[in-house]
């Protein structure tokens, strides 16, 4: 049997973990037999220390060797999944899920809550009244085969370790750490059995990876992890150095997302969808990059995209009225309004600080078992490059707490930078990762 304190002391001395450790860890944590104090430990050492090639492979095999893996045969066709490694407004799952069934790939989808200053799928869909994601493997399978989509969270006994894991790493601000993030988004991924896997890797200051040369080294590690596993797998490095989109918070989120899908919704976050969901088809087999970036466009302009999320939705016990008209969605009863306090433009958003704004005022947690406030959050009404005269309105920050409102607003005004400009231009995607290499745009 494992002594944990002795492998606690090891990573604390920068030593690498054998397989053999790193499995008797995990199935001792997931087993009761180590606590979360000595668990919380060993996540600080791993990430003051890293860990290397093999050590973040055993720890993925172990994590999704930890509980039941996905026998997917049963749904028809081919499987593609999308992951993200989190950001502040974004949304793209509610997206590009729907716009990839409608075109006849299956999205068999496992997603997780709300992690550090980043929104969680699961919370974002939990605003709609009535919706489960917790539900069984063959409701799952049912709903898939007949409406093309479904995201459930890890029910069952799917990945326990990282479910604990993950619960762990929020509170004990262990989230940023490389091998930490890759093996718990590819420990889910592979035992969720998709056939291809897209990852949309986030770099920049509402990041958990802040550079893009840290971003690209993530997403080789998961890519390489993937295909070793026999996944079709690539990732896409995109910009998180501005929120995506206008709305941070759950039902704010939902409205968002159905507008986008109607081809109505912002550029930078449509840029992003098109560009995720082109690739998640090409995976699927669907034909070249352009072909299905132009099919991706076609279901979102005609409709049928907003169909299927509205079916998936039903399916999973949630009011799809809600998605047909997103006015339902309660209104936070308190609001107010963040005015610029200079004239200028906006040169910098520290996108962290706005996402801690969102959770300060209830859309997110700060303790795991925190509840969420789903109609709490922000409404950005001038992001990067705008400019703004002394007065304008930067923001709309919404919460049913109003102690909760002067806090927040500190926080959220000094995420903004305004100066002189104009801003430096950004780009929505870097670079595209496969087995092949780096293709940077």
């Amino acid at each position: 049997m494992i002594r944990m304190y002795d492998l606690i002391e090891k990573k604390k001395r920068g030593r690498a973990l054998t397989e053999d450790e790193i499995r008797g860890m995990v199935d001792g944590f997931v087993a009761g037999e180590i606590p979360d104090y000595q668990m919380s430990a060993m996540l600080m050492a791993i990430y003051f220390r890293g860990m290397d090639a093999q050590e973040t492979v055993a720890l993925t095999m172990a994590m999704a060797a930890s509980g039941d893996t996905a026998d997917l045969s049963g749904i028809e066709g081919i499987k593609a999944d999308k992951h993200s490694t989190g950001g502040v407004g974004d949304k793209t799952s509610l997206v590009i899920g729907p716009v990839a069934a409608a075109l006849g790939v299956k999205v068999a989808k496992m997603s997780g809550r709300g992690l550090g200053h980043t929104g969680g799928t699961l919370d974002k869909l939990e605003s709609i009244p009535g919706l489960s994601t917790s539900i069984d493997r063959e409701r799952f399978f049912r709903i898939v085969n007949e409406t093309g989509i479904a995201i459930i969270g890890q029910t069952g006994n799917m990945v326990p370790a990282d479910k604990k894991l993950y619960a762990l790493r929020d509170v004990t601000a262990t989230v940023d750490s490389m091998p930490l993030i890759a093996s718990s988004i590819m420990s889910k991924k592979l035992a969720a059995g998709s056939d291809a896997i897209v990852l949309d890797v986030k770099t920049g200051s509402g990041a958990f990876m802040k550079t893009l040369e840290d971003s690209v080294a993530l997403a080789r590690e998961m890519v390489e992890i993937g295909t070793g596993a026999g996944r079709k797998c690539c990732a896409l490095i995109t910009d998180m150095d501005v929120p995506l989109g206008r709305a941070i918070g759950n039902s704010l989120e939902v409205a968002e997302a159905v507008q986008t899908l109607r081809g109505e919704g912002p550029a930078d976050l449509t840029g992003v969808c098109l560009q995720l969901a082109s690739n998640m088809l090409f995976m699927a087999g669907k034909g070249s990059l352009a072909e299905c970036w132009e099919m991706a466009e076609r279901v979102m302009a005609d409709g049928s995209a907003v169909e299927v999320l509205a079916a998936m939705v039903k399916a999973q016990g949630g009011d799809p009225a809600y998605i047909y008209d997103t006015s339902r969605f309660a209104r936070a009863p308190f609001v107010r309004k963040v005015c610029a306090p200079a004239d200028g433009t906006v040169v910098r958003i520290d996108t962290e600080g706005c996402g801690i704004a969102a959770a300060m005022l209830g859309a997110g947690r700060t303790k795991k078992e925190d509840a969420v406030d789903y109609s709490a959050g922000i409404l950005l009404h001038k992001k990067y490059g705008d400019e703004v005269k002394k007065g304008d309105v930067l923001a709309e920050l919404l919460t049913s707490d109003e102690t909760r409102l002067s806090a927040a607003e500190q926080k959220f005004l000094a995420s903004y930078t305004i100066g002189a400009g104009p801003a430096e231009e950004k780009k929505l995607v870097y670079a595209r990762v496969t087995a092949e290499g780096v293709e940077r745009f």
